[in-house]
């Protein structure tokens, strides 16, 4: 009697792992055509037969893929990132898996007890994670550890990981250039606190924007807040309580949440929005076309953002090459009549 053809001989004879061979003839995970090809033709060639029961026993396939939300402080909220993890959840769920969500409050450090935990458990089989900063700690442990994972936006340029991210520099520079074009010379700029990875980039490209344009930047021009209505509020009276000779006519926000705030304070000191001082925002939230007047902002792909996160993810836990693991995409000016 001739030997049992095992999954390994599949695997062994298809090319890739056991494992990748286990979830494509369980329907878990959509792999390549080819890839799934070569193992249609290992299973027919060696007359594989799968042990249901067996199967069953053995599998610890969670399925599930752990995502840390982080809740928002205060007045702050997060709106492209409950945009992402909708995305991500969807592309997730194509695949044949679950998002598992923890919550994170938004004083609480970034620690890497829930990842280890939950991985040690073998609840998920690998993370998605936002949010990210400078030497992030969740990203530097799941490298130490070997854990499959990839994220939305950067943390260390000099690791080696899998991440997408857009390009903040690029769409607060080519904001800052339409501002130029409509003949604005002060421009001031709404932003987050130091430290944050995302704000460091949108700053660096508003700067970069004057800076090409031979405009002089005024320190006063820049305040810094969370990312909140009442951030933008607060910023705006503040720029426009400055002598009138510094005095803004244009102001860019970190994000629509905080432009939203940054508008209705221009308002609420009798000034037309459009006419006798520009605002933009960044994200493109829902809502941006929609308030009085219509904000001109920067628009995010977060949908392509999402696939690509998971389809490095996907990579990793199907063991198929990456060509290339970080993704820089370019975001698109939205100029409305706010501008």
């Amino acid at each position: 009697m001739s030997a049992k053809v095992t999954l390994k001989d599949v695997a062994r004879e298809a090319g890739v792992s056991y494992q990748t061979v286990s979830k494509v003839l369980q329907g878990q995970i959509k792999v390549t055509p080819e890839t799934q090809a070569r193992i249609e033709t290992a299973v027919s060639h060696l007359g594989y037969r799968p042990n249901v029961a067996a199967r069953n026993l053995r599998t610890q396939s969670s399925n599930l893929i752990g995502y840390a939300w982080r809740l928002a402080k205060g007045a702050a909220t997060h709106p492209i990132l409950d945009q992402f993890l909708a995305s991500a959840a969807e592309v997730v769920e194509a695949h044949g898996y679950h998002l598992l969500t923890f919550l994170i409050g938004d004083d609480e450090p970034l620690n890497v007890t829930p990842y280890r935990e939950l991985f040690a458990r073998r609840q998920v089989e690998g993370f998605i994670l936002a949010d990210t900063n400078h030497n992030d700690p969740r990203i530097a442990y799941l490298i130490e550890q070997n854990i499959p994972f990839a994220s939305f936006g950067r943390a260390n340029d000099t690791w080696d990981y899998c991440w997408v991210d857009v390009d903040g520099q690029c769409g607060t520079r080519i904001t800052a250039e339409h501002l130029l074009a409509k003949g604005h010379r002060r421009i001031g700029l709404i932003t987050w606190p130091e430290g944050s990875r995302a704000g460091e980039e949108r700053e660096r490209g508003y700067r970069r924007g004057l800076e090409q344009a031979g405009v002089a930047f005024d320190e006063a021009w820049l305040i810094r807040g969370d990312n909140s209505v009442q951030s933008g509020f607060h910023g705006m009276n503040q720029l426009l309580a400055l002598p009138e000779a510094r005095r803004p006519t244009a102001v860019m926000c970190v994000s629509d949440q905080v432009a939203i705030g940054a508008l209705n304070g221009a308002q609420a000191l009798g000034l037309e929005v459009g006419q006798d001082v520009a605002i933009t925002g960044f994200d493109d939230m829902p809502t941006a076309e929609f308030l009085q007047p219509a904000l001109t902002t920067v628009r995010q792909p977060i949908p392509e953002v999402g696939q690509q996160v998971v389809d490095l993810l996907l990579k990793q836990l199907n063991e198929e090459p990456i060509e290339q693991k970080g993704i820089l995409l370019k975001p698109e000016l939205i100029v409305r009549r706010s501008s």
